[in-house]
């Protein structure tokens, strides 16, 4: 197999591993050597998720494809559970051509997350060991609201929701997000708040988000109670 570059976000209490190339194919583990053993794990269900598009993705048997391209330093928020640093991979410029092919790995996500609900609805998930997690609709509710925060993190003001139904909402989000993508890849967003705070670039943009809505699709296939 040809190697498959990894980024490596190690924190205090937690390490991240991201496949550079694949938005979305991102684990975590309390060290590296876990983070890419979680990698190596999650690989055919990512290659599920590609199955809907026409990319071709091949899940490594094992770790030994892996070349680690940036070790980072971690933060708060990687300790919290998200991969929250941004790699040098992710500042360059992106042509018409990786445009489509992130905005197909993102459609993917969207679509790997749309079936886990669709199979969730009406059943129940699995509570967590004291009590905890959040219920299907909570869950939806989440990855529309974090959906909505990372395109300010990328210059773009999300429209108003106006009186639409979930469905109809998370339908705008997502065109909206396209839309604020390819600003962003053409250079019409601007790169440095008015504070002088940096916005996302558009790879991590796509990084972040279908890490999000991945880890949220895969929490409900694996908390639902089968009858």
């Amino acid at each position: 197999m040809e190697p498959i570059y990894v980024l490596i976000e190690t924190g205090k209490k937690r390490t991240f591993a991201s496949a550079v190339d694949w938005p979305g194919w991102s684990r975590s583990g309390r060290d590296e050597e876990s983070a890419l053993g979680a990698l190596v794990d999650y690989g055919p269900r990512y290659a599920r998720v590609l199955q809907r598009t026409k990319l071709e993705f091949q899940p490594p048997p094992d770790g030994s494809v892996f070349i680690v391209s940036e070790r980072l330093q971690g933060n708060a928020t990687t300790d919290f559970g998200a991969p929250g640093i941004i790699a040098d991979a992710e500042r360059g410029p992106i042509d018409r051509t990786e445009f489509e092919r992130l905005s197909a790995l993102l459609k993917a996500c969207w679509g790997a997350f749309d079936s886990a609900v669709q199979g969730a609805t009406g059943k129940e998930l699995r509570k967590g060991p004291r009590g905890g997690g959040r219920d299907l609709e909570k869950i939806l509710e989440h990855v529309k609201g974090a959906d909505q925060g990372y395109m300010r993190s990328l210059a773009w003001k999300p429209q108003q929701a106006g009186k639409m139904n979930s469905e109809e909402e998370l339908r705008q989000i997502r065109e909206e997000i396209l839309s604020a993508l390819e600003a962003a890849v053409k250079g019409e967003l601007p790169e440095q708040g008015p504070r002088g705070g940096k916005f996302w670039p558009p790879r991590y943009f796509v990084r972040r988000l279908a890490w999000h809505v991945l880890d949220h699709a895969w929490e409900i296939e694996d908390r639902l109670i089968l009858e």
